[in-house]
């Protein structure tokens, strides 16, 4: 078990929030199924033994994040982020790059689906494209693994803008075994 794919998810989901709403040193509560946790932590704890495994968050961690204070009803956890791990966020990663530039093109009323492709284009040739059927999404991209972006971009059109959600690989996967 390493917790360094939970530490890239946290500090990717938090550059998110900030590319969104802007930065604010504050507490950022994320909530996560147990499910995307035992994917993160390459786990298949239960709940309980959850709460253990992330009460032993390593130093390599907490001195970015700080302490994340973990709470959970049944298997959903909310892991509250200290404001030095916001602050931390906003110092060490700047606000540029590919997440920031998909914000502000999904940001804008005339967006379309082959603006979103062509974006990617831009970071790589060599994207994984895959049409959805079901009524959540649309299209999802990805890049390839060596990237270091592990994540699943699922889109849809909603006539007058495109909205999207990111998911880990394995979350993908469960998503269209359902």
């Amino acid at each position: 078990m390493t917790f360094e794919k939970l530490e890239k998810n946290l500090m990717d989901v938090v550059l998110e929030e900030q590319a969104k709403l802007g930065f604010r040193r504050e507490k950022i509560r994320l909530y996560y199924p147990l499910s995307t946790l035992n994917h993160l932590l390459g786990t298949q704890d239960t709940a309980e033994q959850m709460e253990v495994t992330l009460a032993g968050q390593p130093e390599s961690m907490t001195i970015k994040l700080g302490k994340l204070a973990v709470s959970r009803k049944g298997d959903r956890f909310c892991l509250c982020i200290p404001e030095e791990g916001s602050a931390y966020v906003h110092e060490h990663f700047a606000e540029k790059g590919f997440i920031y530039e998909l914000i502000r093109l999904i940001g804008q009323h005339d967006c379309k689906m082959e603006d979103i492709r062509q974006l990617f284009l831009r970071y790589s040739e060599n994207i994984y494209v895959e049409e959805m059927r079901g009524e959540d999404f649309d299209v999802m991209i990805r890049f390839p693994e060596e990237m270091g972006d592990p994540y699943c971009y699922c889109f849809r059109d909603e006539g007058c803008h495109v909205i999207y959600h990111r998911f880990l690989p394995e979350d993908y996967a469960d998503l269209m075994k359902a």
